[in-house]
């Protein structure tokens, strides 16, 4: 086996794509990687999120912890997060964490004046910076204009005012899911299904009908042109073995076949909206690739502490 080489290049191909929402089919890898790029789009793609809030004034009826909490979970646009500083690693502020390279500053000001209920939304949370706000949802269906207000962060009633200064930082979703770009990612395995035609059309029509409905999703019909059960849908099964238990019911084993192609996955991806779902994949790309770069650096230092020994490690400070 020495010499024999397992690289491959996986493909991307783009099913379908909107803001929040990406499908996508990864082909010629394997699960690790699929699983890896997985775990980094929900947990190693940075966004901005509040992570400080100072209250000057909170007269509502939630405590400042409830407040600061709700805060945080808020998405903001994060298009430049990747660009941005991590603020335990910015030397510009010496890790304070509060200046133009790895935050950015909210305000929040409001007060109930009348007898009808003040909702304090995400819309009037003021920022420092104009590429990071809260992330708009004016856009979503079945909504009217005027409920479009953003995400409710307190009801306030006459003479209740709130009032507080919010600092949003870089962050991943692995030391806190507030800065997670994802509302969920999943991968399948394309399934290969394959009918034995000849043990089919010793079953009756009756027979057919009641195999092609014993699947709890629409995998299989039966063509009512020729009366051939047909696949309509592969990926709507869903790995439950049901038409296969079925076959075996009625004396039929090896009806079908299905098995699960080991290099080819079916992404979907929803995003929160702090960044496109096509960004947030590509993010992701792009950091395995950096965290592939670093294994592979640490492969060659140890291949020359290995070739020289104490002077390698010596010249690296060892």
């Amino acid at each position: 086996m020495e010499g024999k080489s397992y690289q491959r290049f996986p493909r991307v191909k783009i099913r379908e794509m909107r803001h929040d929402y990406l499908k996508f089919e990864l082909r010629d890898t394997d699960a690790s990687v699929a699983n890896a790029l997985r775990r980094v789009m929900i947990a190693e793609v940075p966004t901005v999120a509040i992570d400080l809030v100072e209250i000057e004034i909170n007269s509502s009826v939630l405590n400042d912890e409830f407040i600061a909490h709700r805060l945080g979970l808020i998405p903001l646009t994060s298009d430049r997060a990747m660009s941005m500083r991590f603020s335990r690693d910015c030397d510009a502020c010496d890790g304070d964490g509060q200046c133009v390279h790895c935050s950015v500053e909210f305000h929040l000001r409001a007060r109930c004046h009348s007898d009808q209920t003040l909702d304090v939304t995400s819309k009037e949370l003021l920022s420092s910076d104009h590429t990071v706000v809260p992330v708009d949802f004016s856009d979503a269906s079945g909504y009217e204009a005027s409920e479009q207000r953003g995400i409710i962060i307190v009801k306030l009633r006459r003479g209740q005012e709130l009032r507080l200064r919010a600092i949003a930082r870089k962050g991943i979703g692995k030391d806190h899911a507030k800065w997670s770009p994802a509302a969920t990612v999943t991968f399948m395995y394309e399934p290969d299904i394959r009918i034995n035609e000849e043990m089919m059309e010793t079953l009756s029509l009756e027979e057919k009908t009641a195999w092609v409905d014993s699947s709890p999703t629409k995998v299989f019909e039966i063509d009512p042109n020729t009366g051939k059960v047909v696949v309509v849908d592969p990926e709507a099964y869903t790995y439950d073995d049901e038409v296969i238990k079925k076959a075996e019911a009625v004396g039929k084993p090896g009806l079908v076949d299905i098995t699960a192609k080991e290099d080819s996955f079916i992404f979907t991806v929803e995003s929160t909206g702090a960044i496109k779902a096509s960004q947030l994949l590509l993010n992701a790309i792009e950091i395995l690739k950096q965290k592939l770069d670093a294994v592979r650096l640490s492969e060659d230092t140890v291949e020359a502490d290995d070739q020289f020994g104490e002077l390698g490690a010596h010249m690296r400070g060892g």
